[in-house]
C-alpha cells in the first residue's frame, strides 16, 4: 500500500518546483517583452530590453526566495 504522507510530500515538492519555474519563466518573459515593446515605442536600441530582463530576473529571484522561505517555514510574519 502507498503511504499517503509520501504522496502528500511528493505533491508539495511538485507544487514548489512548478511555482519556482513559473516565477522564473513568467517574470523573465514579462521583462523581455515589456522591454522590447518599450524599445520599439521609444525607438531605442536594446536599452529597455536589457533593463527589462534584469528587472524580470530580479523579480523572479525575489519571488523564489520568499516562496522557498514560506515553504520551509522560515516566515514568521504570517
Amino acid at each position: 500500500m502507498i503511504d499517503p504522507s509520501k504522496i502528500r510530500q511528493t505533491m508539495k515538492f511538485f507544487a514548489l518546483m512548478t511555482t519556482i519555474s513559473s516565477y522564473f519563466v513568467g517574470c523573465t518573459l514579462v521583462g523581455i517583452f515589456g522591454g522590447r515593446w518599450m524599445d520599439n515605442y521609444f525607438d531605442t536600441g536594446s536599452l529597455f530590453l536589457v533593463t527589462g530582463l534584469l528587472l524580470g530576473l530580479s523579480a523572479a529571484v525575489t519571488g523564489i526566495y520568499f516562496t522557498i522561505r514560506r515553504f520551509l517555514g522560515g516566515d514568521s510574519d504570517e
